[in-house]
């Protein structure tokens, strides 16, 4: 292969990084002809350096993130360099803001520039120690005596108002997400909220048109986006998650958290009403120990009075969205926990919603492994189609010219990116033709 060849090889290739309470995932991919993500590229490692969605312990995730990419490297056959990461967690909050725009030439058109300098309005605004804001919606806008006009460039007038939806998160936590990739070797393309990338990910047109609740139930936290009319609405995050279920086995049953893990994958409902049979599970005992019996509905008794309660903060959060009788889609479960047998059942009943499990496969392209399309992968399936929609690419033409150090570790021959360097331009030298299979 030459390098113009390689060259439209990887230019429009994009890398997403997920990095959640229970796993570590990296998705390699591009769009097809036919508007598609092709997947070419996959890793995925156990994590134990994040809490709740956050970052608690770097060396711990910045291996994780090593081992991820070099599996989604093996499989893509390309060198990782940029990533598009997403953000989660409890510290994530949402506020409604306004802006006013009073235009020195009422009879010229709104242009682009004059939407710019509401929004940037929001940048001034006073956010608690430690704050920062981390995306900055757009809702509608008045133009004089126009009201929910959803894009305004075109109109004239003299004020121009807008609501906006603005995110914020702690300061710290996305500065420590981007030292770990730093210290993978890569460099972060951009920060993405984790709920918004599930939605592109697992919802269609229709239900954000119509009002739907995306509820992405992950191992730390449960994520709820709220959308109407095609906009983001309302986000939050509960600071509840599977693993939390997972713990009220292992305290209930009195057993070991990984036996209580299987427990809740393998016998574990959202539903005590479905459990026909109480059948008895045995447990092992623990050196030379006799075996523990459980019975399968108390199991099922404590993990329904757990999704209970989440759904109770779900349902309070809908309700104080002010969009409660506006969700004509009902809801829609996705993340690992939505694996969990009759939660949607659940669901509906709790919330007297119509409510689906969603899974990532509404944009991507025929071929892809069964394994990639499980809601566990919704988040990091969205922030690839999210990197793919951006504008610049991830990867760059290779040049024959050394490239310029732009971190202190480049030269190091232990560095990963001093890696990844010295194998790209072997391949470059020798022509190799990458292996492109996902494995």
């Amino acid at each position: 292969m030459n390098r113009t060849d390689m060259s439209a090889q990887t230019e429009d290739i994009r890398v997403a990084l997920d990095i959640g309470t229970t796993k570590v995932c990296v998705i390699v991919g591009r769009k097809n002809e036919y508007d598609k993500i092709e997947i070419i590229g996959f890793g995925k490692v156990a994590s134990e350096g994040v809490r709740r969605g956050v970052v608690s312990n770097i060396d711990k995730t910045v291996a994780a993130i090593k081992e991820a990419v070099a599996q989604a490297e093996r499989s893509s056959g390309i060198i990782i360099e940029e990533v598009t990461v997403g953000i989660a967690g409890q510290h994530i909050k949402s506020i409604e803001q306004q802006g006013i725009l009073t235009r020195d030439y009422p009879e010229s058109e709104i242009t682009a520039d004059d939407i710019s300098t509401i929004i940037d309005q929001n940048y001034r605004l006073a956010l608690p120690p430690g704050d920062e804001i981390l995306h900055i919606i757009p809702q509608e806008y008045d133009v004089d005596n126009e009201y929910g006009v959803m894009d305004p460039i075109g109109m004239s007038g003299n004020r121009l108002v807008g609501r906006f939806h603005i995110i914020t998160g702690q300061i710290t936590a996305s500065k420590n997400i981007k030292r770990c990739i730093v210290k993978a070797g890569l460099k972060c393309r951009e920060i993405t909220l984790e709920p918004m990338a599930s939605a592109a990910a697992v919802l269609s047109n229709e239900e954000k048109e119509a009002g739907v609740v995306l509820i992405d139930i992950g191992g730390g936290t449960t994520d709820i986006t709220i959308y109407e009319g095609s906009i983001i609405r309302r986000t939050a995050v509960i600071p509840l998650g599977g693993n939390v279920v997972t713990s009220d086995i292992k305290q209930g049953c009195t057993v070991m958290e990984k036996q209580a893990e299987k427990l809740k994958v393998r016998y574990g409902s959202a539903l005590l009403d479905a459990v026909e049979n109480s059948r008895i599970i045995t447990i092992p005992g623990l050196h030379g120990r006799p075996p523990k019996e459980i019975s399968e509905k108390n199991l099922v008794k404590i993990i329904q009075a757990r999704v209970e309660e989440i759904m109770s903060y779900v349902l309070w959060e809908i309700k104080n969205s002010g969009y409660d009788r506006k969700l004509t889609a009902g809801m829609v479960l996705t993340g690992g926990g939505s694996l969990l047998k009759n939660l949607d059942d659940l669901a509906e009943y709790y919330s007297g919603r119509t409510t689906r499990v969603g899974t990532p496969v509404e944009h991507l392209a025929h071929g892809y492994s069964d394994y990639i399309c499980s809601p566990i992968y919704s988040t990091a399936i969205g922030l690839l189609i999210h990197a793919i929609e951006s504008d610049s690419p991830v990867y760059q033409p290779p040049v024959v010219e050394e490239e310029p150090l732009d971190d202190t570790q480049d030269d190091n021959p232990r560095s990963g990116r001093f890696i990844r360097k010295f194998v790209r331009k072997a391949q470059d030298f020798f022509e190799v033709q990458p292996d492109s299979e996902l494995h």
